[in-house]
């Protein structure tokens, strides 16, 4: 397994490539099931060979997630969350047997308070031919070597934001009505 890498680690221009995948017929059938995407499109051999594409093609979205899974070791990142996904192009299609990976950059850092920043990452999906078939920017808040997390819990009753009360019995008499 790579180190993880901290906001500090991190460069504008740096790149990587991350392994490589197969997309086979059972993470289309996975897919479909998982999101209740049965577009004959991707499911129907009948119906695909009917189409500009002449067999069925792998869910868009399915390409995003293979993008998003392979991508999250090639760099290994202290990752605090997803923020946005930006621009994202479905350019080509992804078949059955196409084999995929990753190319990722840095395109921007921006510091968001004292424990972490705003990374802008380019990712491409390249196929086996080195056809891009998606592309588009991911921004993640990543964790910088500062990040201490919280020593202690909050307090009971402690009035965190102008919509929560101070006293737990109003909560619990509203949650009751």
């Amino acid at each position: 397994m790579s180190e993880c890498l901290y906001l500090e680690d991190l460069d504008p221009g740096s790149s990587w490539s991350s392994m490589a995948r197969t997309v086979t017929e059972t993470d289309i059938v996975s897919f479909a099931g998982m999101t209740g995407d049965y577009d004959p499109l991707h499911v129907d051999h009948e119906h695909a060979a009917s189409t500009p594409y002449g067999k069925p093609i792998a869910h868009g979205l399915l390409g995003l997630s293979m993008m998003a899974g392979l991508s999250s070791s090639c760099p290994r990142v202290r990752t605090l969350a997803l923020v946005k996904v930006d621009e994202w192009q479905f350019l080509r299609p992804v078949f059955v047997g196409d084999t995929v990976h990753v190319v990722t950059q840095v395109e921007s850092i921006s510091p968001r308070g004292r424990r972490s920043g705003e990374v802008v990452w380019f990712r491409k999906l390249v196929n086996q031919r080195g056809e891009c078939v998606q592309s588009g920017r991911i921004v993640t808040l990543v964790s910088s070597h500062s990040f201490l997390p919280r020593s202690q819990p909050i307090p009971a009753g402690m009035k965190l934001n102008k919509f929560q009360s101070s006293a737990p019995e109003k909560i619990d008499a509203v949650a009751d009505q």
